[in-house]
């Protein structure tokens, strides 16, 4: 690493004093210099000094809001010295996933003096995690630059099957994470099996053979889930399972894969490629293998509600034809209709009634009718003894001056006519 090949602290002190001494000012009580120009002069040396990497320890930082400038406080626990510290907000985001206060940086600074209040801070232009720190740096990198490929987004991810027949394990030789899984997804499930591939989980030959394995056990048509498990560790223990070998391997499993890495705060890159993340392996045999006690307690639990919902809806439906059966139309039918029998009766009663009442009228005053009619017709007349004399064209004679003698004449009586002759 780039700060390993740093001078040591005394080397850095003394070219520093060497430095100073070469830009000595001779004063003396009878010539002093004001304190105005010993803080130029002290601000000139200072910028001769020029950019110097510095490691500390950051115990306060500040990013506000908007602010283009992030404010820090880098100490030395070793002299119990501190100095402010400012850069870009760009320069602190580039590591910005993996310092906090409390973290050693290296940082690349050029040192600045404020004259007016005599102050000392250094401006940052690049920053460095140390140790851990860095290693967990160029995680973060390898992390971002393979969810930017999609590796880690949440629609490629597979469900995991509700029962599954055979159960692929990667994982050490004869170690605690074999034991947990095996011995929990047993006792949930005594039926279940298991195809174990014991492999490195440290070290070298890590990376390799854990690949190698999931492969493998991809491969077998049997094989339902494979479950990729380890123990605790330190973060360089569990470096093998955030090498970028080993998350393309698991990304183009067809086989869901389960992560089973270290203890809940662990979280390696396998984590974030995998279908199901397991806090711990014990973990993941409670993920993978359900329970057959809670499932037999739950199919209990659906049969006794099925049974109930049966039982409420039979229930209610008893009630309603009860109701039913309970009205008076469905208790005696025929009353209803005795009850419009009467109705009819009583209505084509009163309808022959009426006809026969209309029938009597209309008779009586026919009969009056036909009497005037009688009364009036010139018939009536003709029986009483009485003749029309009506001409050739029919016309009726009023007036004897209307006729002549010799003219034929039809006589009409109340029994028929006859013809006669004018003599004068």
């Amino acid at each position: 690493m780039a700060h390993a090949r740093r001078r040591p602290r005394w080397a850095v002190l003394s070219a520093v004093a060497t430095t100073l001494a070469d830009m000595a000012v001779n004063t003396t009580p009878e010539a002093p210099l004001p304190v105005g120009e010993v803080s130029r002069l002290i601000g000139g040396w200072i910028e001769r000094l020029g950019a110097v990497w510095v490691e500390g320890q950051i115990t306060q930082l500040s990013r506000r809001p908007g602010a283009g400038v992030v404010f820090l406080t880098l100490r030395d626990p070793s002299y119990d010295i501190s100095v402010s510290v400012t850069c870009y907000r760009q320069v602190f985001d580039a590591v910005a996933d993996v310092v906090s206060e409390g973290a050693r940086v290296v940082v690349l600074a050029k040192p600045e003096w404020y004259a007016p209040r005599g102050q000392l801070s250094l401006r940052a232009a690049e920053i460095r995690p140390v140790g851990v720190g860095e290693l967990l740096a160029r995680l973060e990198q390898l992390k971002k630059a393979l969810a930017r490929e999609g590796l880690f987004a949440l629609e490629r991810k597979k469900p995991l099957p509700f029962l599954p027949q055979l159960i692929g394990l990667v994982c050490g030789r004869a170690s605690a994470a074999e034991r947990d899984v095996l011995e929990n997804a047993r006792h949930r499930w005594p039926a279940v099996r298991f195809e174990v591939r014991n492999v490195a989980v440290q070290g070298v030959h890590a990376v390799p053979q854990v690949v190698q394995a999931v492969k493998e056990l991809d491969a077998l048509g049997d094989v339902d889930v494979i479950i990729v498990a380890r123990g605790g560790g330190s973060v360089e223990d569990l470096l093998p399972f955030s090498d970028e070998q080993l998350i393309r391997t698991v990304a183009q499993c067809r086989t869901p894969v389960v992560s089973a890495i270290g203890h809940e705060p662990d979280n390696p890159l396998l984590d974030h490629v995998a279908d199901v993340r397991a806090s711990t392996p014990t973990d993941a045999a409670k993920k993978v293998v359900p329970d057959v006690g809670e499932e037999y307690e739950r199919v209990r639990l659906l049969r006794d509600r099925a049974r109930r919902c049966v039982a409420a809806l039979l229930d209610r439906e008893e009630r309603g034809l009860a109701h039913a059966l309970a009205r008076p139309s469905i208790q005696d039918p025929y009353r209803m209709i005795d009850v419009r029998a009467d109705q009819v009766a009583d209505l084509l009663d009163r309808a022959r009634r009426c006809l026969r009442h209309q029938l009597d009228r209309a008779d009586s005053e026919l009969s009056h009718t036909h009497a005037r009619v009688v009364a009036l017709s010139p018939a009536a007349t003709l029986k009483r003894g009485y003749a029309v004399l009506q001409k050739a064209d029919g016309h009726a004679v009023r007036d004897p001056g209307e006729v002549t003698a010799g003219e034929a004449l039809r006589a009409r009586v109340c029994e028929g006519e006859f013809s006669v002759r004018v003599d004068t």
